[in-house]
């Protein structure tokens, strides 16, 4: 089970994640990854000598999403892939650096994998997401 402060729940964050957060996709999942803001990581150095409060900030734990549509399947379904998701989220959640946000969004596929599947899949595209896209930045992509 993952502990109230490593869950994301506000739209608000869901949307926030979605939006700066980089996407890869395996098997059943899509994973949107969105490290600490620069922000936040400028101010790492100052927060750690003042009290904030629990959740808040780089220093605070990773935190993850879960997304499960209807097109994965009826609430059954949806709640065993949502449950499964959560547990290899948990496994996954001490290796992430705190401070990143994890969206992850359930494909129909997940459906039809167990456990052991579905866990590789969430760690197979936590690591494509993490890691730095080859070639020029997006800005650049398409100018001469």
């Amino acid at each position: 089970m993952l502990p109230a402060d490593a869950r994301i729940r506000s739209s608000r964050d869901f949307g926030a994640v979605l939006k700066r957060g980089r996407r890869a996709a395996r098997g059943g999942v899509v994973v949107h990854w969105a490290p600490a803001s620069a922000d936040q990581r400028a101010g790492e150095s100052t927060e750690e000598h003042q009290t904030t409060p629990s959740g808040a900030g780089a220093n605070s734990s990773a935190r993850a999403g879960f997304v499960v549509s209807k097109a994965v399947g009826n609430a059954v379904v949806r709640n065993k892939v949502k449950r499964r998701l959560r547990h290899a989220a948990a496994a996954e959640l001490p290796h992430w650096p705190p401070g990143t946000d994890v969206v992850v969004r359930a494909t129909p596929k997940a459906a039809e994998r167990d456990y052991d599947e579905l866990h590789r899949d969430l760690a197979e595209a936590v690591k494509a997401a993490r890691s730095p896209r080859s070639g020029r930045p997006r800005e650049q992509r398409g100018r001469p």
